[in-house]
């Protein structure tokens, strides 16, 4: 098939929803929240209604404006709003430190802030703090059910409430600022693995790129899906899976505000009947155990019947947990990878091509190479198959570069490529294989230890939920810890320190048997939980941090 190419005059407001109207989805149900639901025509007439207070307010166009709030609808029509009106897309996550949020609210020098009241509060300035910001919507921190449109008030000078903004937007009707596909539309953060996170900036042509070759062309996306997510809309990943995507094509998005947990998913599945299931691999592991927990209790089981697919990114899927899951709930999980640099999953397993425990092929449009770490440019030889080294990308949704970070852009970005910094494999057929993060890697005895390797054969162990390795130091070496939590049957197995060592052992003793001998963990440290950063995926730093202070022994 040929790439798609979109218009110079471009606006992801109508390319995501204004075309749904012209399509004839008006009435149709576009998003869910409990029992309340709002139509495609509902979802418009709000978010243009806010673009024009937007306009009105002074907002002009490619000045940022910083989304701060959970999944509830509002988030929909403060993007679009924003969009609309030319401004460019910040998204934060409403539970993260008030420090971490001021950082990027003076980083991004946002002119408008859309967050709840409470965050609000939090973030009133200090001194002259925000010299940009001029405009504060706040909306209602809303449990799902209730009104997430109700009038609020809040402690910050400057706050409006959104649904006063948007009743006062519908009164105007003055014209909005035309915008062009290379215009800025949304700056994405990186994970912020090494320092602060970083803003990756992308224009309007790079999402509607992505959402063509991987969300119709790849994954099949319908008028027919109900889709809900596991990661919250602020993180790329699921502001494409669960908003994005289901608007390009007329389907239904059921939201919850909840912060995710087994039970909190499993009663989205269960009030949303989804067809798709945007998910993380400890998520994954979760619903497992809280299956086997149900059953063991002589309850039913978990109801997934009503999922076309589950999709996975984030970090890496074992396999042994794909398998798992697939016998007990049967849809097909497509694990892929993407990030912020290029918006979104750029190789990935696809329906009638899963193999598990690898990351899929290239999605249409894009293109990959393995080259040497050393490699300063897309031009350098390419490994052979099976040889690992650092994955290059190559598609037209790569970002223009790293806001105030010229260095870092250099080093990531060369033209049409993107270096990932991550370690892959590709084979014969095209498949690719991830190693890890060439940061995570650790020598022991002078060889290096790929973390994921170890957690992979742990998780193949019948007790093993969840599994995370770490360097560890021991006499001033270096040596693997894993840190483990069990699944609920091997729970009484670990009630007594003699359970505990003994389940150590055996656990070591089954890394020993399969992988070589420096890599098995010399310590086994089992935990109820594995940390998560904002992003759903497994906190390393954090782990190690508490390790430092001697907390997992």
């Amino acid at each position: 098939m040929s790439a798609p190419t979109f218009d110079d005059d471009f606006n992801l407001f109508d390319y995501f929803l204004g075309d749904r109207l012209e399509e004839g989805h008006a009435d149709k149900v576009a998003i869910r929240f409990g029992d309340r639901a709002w139509t495609y025509a509902d979802v418009h007439a709000r978010s243009r209604a806010l673009a024009q207070y937007l306009v009105h307010e002074g907002l002009r166009p490619e000045e940022r404006v910083y989304i701060v709030l959970p999944d509830v609808p509002p988030f929909a029509w403060a993007i679009f709003a924003t969009l609309a009106a030319g401004g460019v897309v910040a998204m934060g996550n409403p539970n993260a430190p008030a420090d971490d949020l001021r950082y990027v609210l003076a980083y991004v020098r946002a002119r408008v802030l859309v967050t709840t009241p409470a965050v609000a509060a939090a973030l009133a300035d200090r001194g002259g703090e925000f010299p940009n910001l001029r405009t504060v919507l706040v909306a209602p921190d809303a449990a799902t059910g209730e009104d997430p449109e109700a009038r609020v008030a809040a402690e910050h000078p400057a706050a409006v409430s959104l649904d006063a903004a948007i009743a006062e937007g519908r009164a105007l009707d003055g014209p909005l600022p035309e915008v062009r596909r290379d215009d800025p539309a949304i700056w994405l953060f990186t994970s912020g693995s090494t320092g602060r996170a970083k803003a990756a900036m992308h224009s309007h042509r790079d999402f509607a790129f992505n959402t063509e070759v991987y969300a119709k062309r790849t994954l099949g996306y319908r008028a027919s899906d109900v889709a809900i997510s596991v990661p919250r809309l602020f993180f790329g990943y699921a502001t494409g899976t669960n908003l994005w995507f289901p608007f390009a094509v007329g389907a239904t998005v059921g939201l919850f505000s909840e912060r995710p947990t087994a039970e909190s998913v499993a009663a989205a599945i269960e009030r949303y009947r989804p067809t798709i299931v945007t998910n993380v691999p400890t998520m994954i592991g979760k619903l497992l155990d809280l299956d086997e927990e149900r059953q063991k209790r002589g309850e039913p089981g978990l109801d997934l019947s009503s999922v076309r697919f589950h999709l996975s990114a984030g970090e890496a899927l074992p396999e042994q947990l794909l398998r798992r899951f697939t016998a007990r709930f049967g849809a097909d999980v497509y694990d892929g990878i993407g990030s912020a640099e290029m918006f979104h999953i750029y190789c990935s397993n696809r329906p009638g091509d899963v193999v598990p425990g690898s990351l899929g092929r290239a999605v249409e449009g894009y293109t990959l190479k393995i080259l040497p770490e050393e490699a300063d440019g897309a031009a350098a030889p390419e490994l052979a198959p099976n040889e690992i080294g650092v994955l290059w990308v190559k598609g037209d949704s790569v970002a223009h570069g790293y806001f105030q970070d010229r260095d870092k852009s250099w080093k990531t970005f060369h033209g049409h490529w993107c270096r990932t910094g991550d370690l892959f494999h590709i084979d014969e057929r095209g498949y690719l294989w991830f190693s890890g993060r060439a940061d995570d890697l650790f020598k022991v005895g002078g060889i290096f230890v790929a973390p994921r390797e170890v957690e992979e054969c742990l998780l193949a162990h019948g007790c093993v939920s969840l599994a995370a390795v770490i360097p560890s130091e021991d006499l001033g070496l270096t040596k693997p810890k894993a840190v483990i939590v069990v699944r609920p049957d091997a729970r009484e197995r670990i009630a007594t320190a003699e359970g505990r060592a003994a389940l150590a052992d055996e656990l070591k003793a089954h890394v020993q048997g399969k992988l070589s001998k420096h890599k098995y963990p010399r310590w086994v440290v089992f935990v109820d939980d594995l940390p998560k950063n904002d992003r759903g995926k497994v906190d390393k730093k954090l782990l190690l941090e508490r390790d430092r202070r001697g907390e997992l022994s």
